[in-house]
Formats: C-alpha cells, structure tokens, sequence
C-alpha cells in the first residue's frame, strides 16, 4: 500500500501544477477530518481549491461537479465507480478504504486497502499517509487521522501502521473504563454514555447517583473524580458494578481498553469525545464548524460543544424510543423502523450503539430506518462484528428494489425510495432468514 500511495502522491501533484482542486469528503468524522488534514496540505502547497461536505454521494453530485477541475473523493466514492465513470469527469483521485465491487474507470487514480494488503485502516488515516507523502514535515495532522480512527471504531485492533500514526501524533494513551470524556466528572459521563448503553443509568440522574453511591464514589467538595483521576480500587469496584449492569458482558476486557488523549487547543482532550463532537456538528448540519474545529479555529469550539450537547440528547431520545417501540425480530436480527422519530443522521449512530451495548446476542444483525423526506435512510450492524455480512445483504435487496449501498462487511448502509419501504421490509426479512441458513 505505501508504494501505490507514492505512486498516486506523485501523479496528483503533478496533475495539480495549474489546476484547481475540488474536494468532495463524507459528513461523518472520518471525512470530516480526512477533509481537514487535506486543506492543511492545500493550504501549504499554496493551492486553489474547494470543499464539499455530502451525507451520500449520489449520481446527481457527481454530475454536478466541475469537469475541468482535479476530483479528489475523501472516504466515500469506492461504490460509485460507475457513476464516475459516466460522469465526464477527467482527473478523478479516491482516497477510500470501504469495499470495492465495480471496475475501476481508467481515468481513476485510487488509494484504497481493499486493492491490496485489506489493512484496517481509517479514510482519514489513508488521508494523512498521502499528504505525509506529499509533505513530509506534517506530523501534527496525525492527531487529525487518530480522530477519524476512532470515529470509525477502529482503535481497538492496532497494527503498526496505524501505531505509527498514534506515535506521530503524539499521542497520550492509558489503560481505563471504556467511558467518555474519560476528562470530565463521572457522573455527567455516566449520565450521556451512549457507547456502552448503560440501561437505568444513560440519561437517569437518579440512576447515575444511585450507582456512585452503591460503588462507594462520593463528590469531594462537591465535584465527582473523572475517569482518569480514579485509583486502581475505585476503578475496579466502578467496572464490577457497570458488568454487573450488562449481564451479557462475559470479559473486563470488553469495557475495559486504551483512552487516547490528543492535545487540542493546547489542552488534552479524550480523543473519543472530540470525535463524536466533530460528528454531532456535521450530523446536525454544521459540517463547517466541525472541520473548524479540527482546524483548531477558536470561535468553533463553544459551537462545536453547544451542537454535541443537543445531539446527545437526540441520542438519549432515540435510545429511549427504540426501548419503547415495537421491533420486528426474527432468527438472529432485529428490523427497527424509526421513520420519522429518529433523525436520518442519527440512525447509524443509534444502530452502533445497539451494536455495541450488549442487548442483543453476538452475531445479531442489526438493522435500523429513518425517513428522510422522500427517501428512508438505512444503517445495519452486526454485534461482535461477527455473523452475516451485512453490505452483502443490502446489496442484494437493494438490488431488486433500487437504491444505494455503501460500507463494510458489519458495518453498512444504504438509502431507498421512501415508497418503497413495505417492499425493502419484506425482500430485507426474506433475505436474511437465507442467509441465517448459509451461515
């Protein structure tokens, strides 16, 4: 992968030397900073250039875009090969690690893991690897792809390439509860943890102090300890009483893990909270403040911190409703449809954090909706990231019934005709009571 990244490094500034660039990256944090470690590199090579922000990449953006301007795709663009190819665009570069299924067009230059080794790496991290290639002395956008890692859940299976990043980012890593901020007071950080769900504790004070109480943790003037600051006993009896919350937890390893800590506006911060702020503010619309942030732009920050407050509570809200409503089960998977109840730009968000909260046995797949005017946003996960493949299974009922898919092997999505919704039901329950018999 390094040599087709040189490779690719070198065709693109030499296409670039009189052209101006247009960026095209996706909203979630892994585009978001995949974006922003791209306009540094611009920026310094002096270079004209313009950035697009899209939830999905469509036919109808792709057509949109400048035929006469260099087209760089940041984390998305792998599944729409054939879109491009048709589009008339000339100097197409890909920066992408989702899976590939059509044949790349010509006129495409495109790095991607899945073309060789399928190393588990970030869009962002592929992001950063390019731009080190093009600027060596750019070590400080490493923090940048950390972000994007971990936004993409892939911080927990670290092989030596991503562990080069982590060390030219300098980053600060400790062992702890799997909490977030681990940089802030327990008991604000009980009651918004999403990811792990903790039932009767995620948005209930009176739950959150119970627990404290039961575990012995008590305020000192007034103020609860953060996670970081609590001693090998308080630890210990805090992770007992959380396992005890999740009967399915079978090992401390699986709440128990490394908590990165970036340096961000000159002060350390858990790497997992900045990313889901930077995701908050691009899933609620504001993907301009987000990479103001991973720009380190001062006034974004008080923005950035007010928009991921709102957005938890829409987590919060959309826990408690999916509780609440009625769920179509079956062998092995879960069909929620949340139409108009959950934001489109939450669902994926609600689908990982099921994925990850221990309610539904390994090897569930998990499959969650929401209405997006006149279409309807899917999100689908498999717990343990393990069982089906479910990019697979989108893909082949979205197929017969029309649509866009894009993802992973346990973690894909797709998005459908809002009319089509019974349909997409039934073909998706058909589908996945077969593939339940192949597995």
């Amino acid at each position: 992968m390094e040599k087709r990244i040189k490779l690719i490094a070198k065709e693109f500034l030499e296409k670039i030397k009189d052209k101006e660039i247009q960026i095209v990256s996706h909203f979630d944090t892994d585009g978001i900073t995949s974006a922003a470690i791209m306009i540094k590199t611009l920026k310094r090579l002096d270079k004209t250039f313009s950035v697009k922000i899209v939830k999905n990449l469509d036919e109808q953006t792709i057509q949109r875009l400048s035929k006469e301007k260099i087209t760089l795709f940041l984390d998305l663009a792998s599944n729409s090969l054939d879109c491009i190819a048709n589009s008339g665009l000339k100097n197409v570069f890909i920066i992408d690690h989702h899976e590939i299924i059509q044949k790349i067009p010509e006129n495409v230059y495109i790095i991607n893991p899945e073309l060789t080794d399928k190393q588990k790496i970030s869009g962002s991290g592929l992001t950063y690897l390019f731009c080190k290639e093009i600027i060596p002395e750019t070590k400080e956008l490493a923090k940048l792809a950390v972000l994007g890692m971990i936004g993409d859940c892939l911080e927990k299976n670290i092989d030596k390439i991503n562990n080069q990043i982590l060390i030219d980012g300098e980053i600060i890593k400790k062992r702890g509860l799997l909490l977030y901020p681990s940089t802030r007071p327990i008991n604000r950080v009980l009651e918004y943890s999403s990811n792990p769900y903790l039932p009767g504790i995620t948005g209930n004070v009176k739950g959150v102090l119970n627990l404290l109480r039961e575990t012995g943790l008590a305020p000192k003037n007034g103020k609860y300890k953060s996670i970081i600051e609590l001693n090998e006993k308080e630890m210990s009896k805090l992770v007992t009483a959380i396992m005890l919350l999740k009967p399915k937890t079978k090992e401390k390893e699986e709440i128990i893990g490394d908590i990165f800590l970036i340096k961000l506006f000159n002060k350390l911060e858990d790497a997992r909270e900045i990313s889901a702020m930077i995701n908050a503010c691009s899933r609620l619309g504001e993907s301009e403040i987000a990479i103001q942030l991973c720009l380190e732009i001062p006034k974004a920050k008080k923005r950035a911190e007010a928009l991921h407050a709102k957005y938890k509570q829409l987590i919060i809200s959309g826990l408690k409703f999916v509780s609440e409503t009625e769920k179509i089960q079956g062998n092995g998977y879960v069909i929620i449809n949340a139409k108009n109840e959950i934001k489109d730009t939450i669902i994926g968000t609600i689908a990982s954090i099921l994925s990850n909260s221990f309610l539904y046995e390994k090897g569930t797949t998990i499959i969650a909706m929401a209405y997006d005017q006149n279409k309807i946003k899917v999100s689908s996960r498999s717990v343990g990231k393990s069982g089906r493949n479910v990019r697979v299974v989108l893909n082949e009922v979205v197929s017969k019934i029309g649509g866009e898919v894009g993802g992973h092997e346990f973690a894909a999505g797709c998005v459908i005709e809002k009319h089509k919704e019974e349909e997409f039901i039934k073909e998706l329950k058909k589908n996945l009571e077969i593939e339940l018999v192949k597995i």
